[in-house]
């Protein structure tokens, strides 16, 4: 049941978690902000518009782009030294754009994206990023499953 679970044995879930954590804490205990990924990524639009709205993120937009374009890079390295090589995948462009856009609505309404809510919130015990979590997790579920029933596929 475990190798279901955890098809590349657990060590890399629990080193991937305590990476995570250690990261979140370090942002949070360096600047005050909680590291959401979406936050992250809306900062870069202070580069473009003056909207007040984007305005604020100017005195920390630097360090908040090196962190998500961080990521990215993160990602490919692993997936170019440890891992299989590049990604591909069989979904549609369309899909992935949709699917994309939706997120990037649901982050705004939810006021943040999972990285935040999800790591950041429930590990400081906010009320709302529980609540957050526990609706995303219950959409996320749902869809799957109805999507599986309607037997749409990549």
């Amino acid at each position: 049941m475990l190798d279901a679970l955890f098809p590349n044995g657990w060590l890399p879930y629990l080193l991937g978690g305590v990476l995570i954590g250690l990261g979140t804490a370090v942002i949070y205990l360096a600047t005050a902000i909680p590291a959401g990924a979406s936050t992250f990524l809306e900062s870069t639009l202070s580069y473009v518009s003056d909207r007040s709205r984007f305005g604020r993120y100017r005195a920390s937009r630097d360090w908040r782009v090196v962190f998500s374009v961080g990521i990215v890079v993160g990602a490919a390295a692993y997936a170019f030294t440890l891992g299989d090589g590049p990604w591909t995948t069989d979904v549609q462009p369309w899909r992935l754009a949709l699917g994309g856009l939706l997120v990037g609505v649901g982050t705004r309404i939810g006021k943040g994206c999972t990285s935040g809510h999800g790591v950041c919130g429930v590990g400081s015990g906010s009320r709302t990023s529980i609540i957050g979590v526990v609706t995303f997790l219950a959409i996320a579920i749902g869809t799957a499953q109805l999507v599986a029933a309607l037997g749409v596929v990549p």
